[in-house]
């Protein structure tokens, strides 16, 4: 029997491309347009260079910390993802693991579990809202993730809603009828594992959006179904970022944001948090990486709200890097998403690992006892490598970077 462990990110999403049908896999690595953001978010990471030390190097590797009121065991968080059809458990598989490795889990409402069962698993959850119908039906969503014990709230509020993908846009049903049976069969039969998942659990992914209804039970909209709703719903102002935040009495994050003049006033509406990210590459293409507006946003926010990075992360150095560079923490995405698809929870437990050793191995290297010690003076940043957005001076120069060619969609 192969052995279900794996070394790094890179390895666990080659095996979830070779578990995962075409299309869910393609869902997954997803990106926009010409795939430009979904690029950057890694080549930013590469693009940053360490300054380690010879000796004076300390076996401490201290990485707990506080993010949004919760004690974690390190600086990174799961980052709410849609309908997780990858493993037959989905979000709750991810939250058990999270548990597991003392870290807290962002559910999405866009998820394939509910906020209850998920909440079960781990305590430390925050439930991730869009802006989508009326007030009174967010507040109702927001009050039944406050009953089923979700300690902190994740706003996703910002999206342009590009689509058009230059390397083709996986088909995704809307629901599974026999015309969608009829055109993933082709896909599932070359990857039988992925559906021996599913026919142990007696069930095939239904596609809905439990966490989108009032109440538990409820009817839920497929996800297509939500995401109109979505596209319907009229962009939120900053007074409705204000409004939002009161309605919650904890922890509350904004997610989404690049630029400074954001940054202060999403302080201003009154958030405890904000998360320096570009969706993935799946939002407006052409976003420079978060990565790189991260320094600009801490530096001028920092010291009133927690800043989180997301995007891109990929090995505990690019979390030691982003911790360098102002954050306090980050999130991550599609890394997990390849270790569920790779070895269900054991596979998620994987990448955390993967993640704390590689973090650990960073603080070794540069003669930091903790993550809290970290600094600019710890990476090497090349020119022109920042992208200072919404300010006032100008902005660092941007390089032109000839586009690798594109076999397949490349994650972010």
């Amino acid at each position: 029997m192969a052995n279900a462990w794996f070394e790094t990110v890179a390895e666990a999403q080659r095996r979830a491309r070779r578990r995962l049908p075409k299309g869910v896999y393609g869902a997954l690595v997803a990106g926009s347009e010409k795939g430009l953001t979904v690029d950057d978010n890694l080549r930013a990471f590469d693009e940053l260079g360490f300054a380690p030390h010879t000796a004076g190097l300390s076996n401490k590797r201290e990485m707990v910390t506080r993010v949004m009121g919760q004690d974690v065991s390190m600086p990174v968080l799961i980052s709410p993802t849609g309908v997780q059809a990858v493993h037959p458990d989905g979000e709750v598989a991810v939250a058990r693991a999270a548990a597991a490795r003392g870290v807290a889990m962002g559910l999405s409402s866009f998820a394939s579990k509910p906020v209850e069962e998920v909440v079960a698993a781990n305590p430390q959850t925050f439930f991730q809202m869009y802006w989508v119908g009326t007030r009174d039906e967010m507040l109702a969503r927001m009050d039944r993730a406050k009953r089923a014990g979700a300690v902190g709230m994740i706003a996703t509020l910002d999206w342009s809603f590009a689509y058009g993908r230059d390397w083709g846009s996986p088909f995704i049903p809307s629901k599974i009828d026999f015309e969608a049976a009829r055109k993933y069969a082709p896909q599932v039969l070359v990857r039988p594992r992925w559906l021996l998942d599913f026919a142990r659990t007696g069930r095939i992914p239904d596609l809905t959006v439990p966490n989108m209804v009032a109440t538990p039970g409820e009817t839920p909209p497929t996800f297509f179904g939500a995401y109109g709703m979505w596209m319907q719903s009229p962009m939120p102002s900053w007074e409705d970022v204000a409004w939002l935040r009161s309605q919650w009495d904890g922890p509350f994050m904004l997610k989404g944001v690049m630029r400074v003049d954001d940054a202060r006033r999403a302080v201003d509406a009154g958030v405890t948090a904000i998360s320096v990210s570009n969706h993935g590459g799946n939002n407006l293409d052409g976003t420079p990486a978060s990565i790189r507006a991260l320094p600009a946003v801490a530096e001028a926010v920092g010291e009133q709200v927690e800043v989180l990075l997301d995007g891109g992360i990929r090995r505990g150095s690019d979390v030691a890097k982003a911790l360098a560079l102002g954050a306090r923490a980050v999130m991550i995405g599609r890394a997990y998403l390849w270790g569920l698809a790779a070895n269900g929870q054991a596979g998620v437990e994987n990448v955390l690992d993967l993640l704390r050793d590689g973090l650990g191995s960073a603080l070794t290297g540069l003669a930091r006892e903790s993550t809290a010690d970290l600094s600019r003076d710890d990476v090497v940043v090349p020119p022109g490598f920042e992208r200072r957005l919404g300010v006032d001076e100008p902005d660092a120069p941007v390089e032109t970077v000839r586009p690798r060619t594109r076999k397949a969609a490349r994650p972010a």
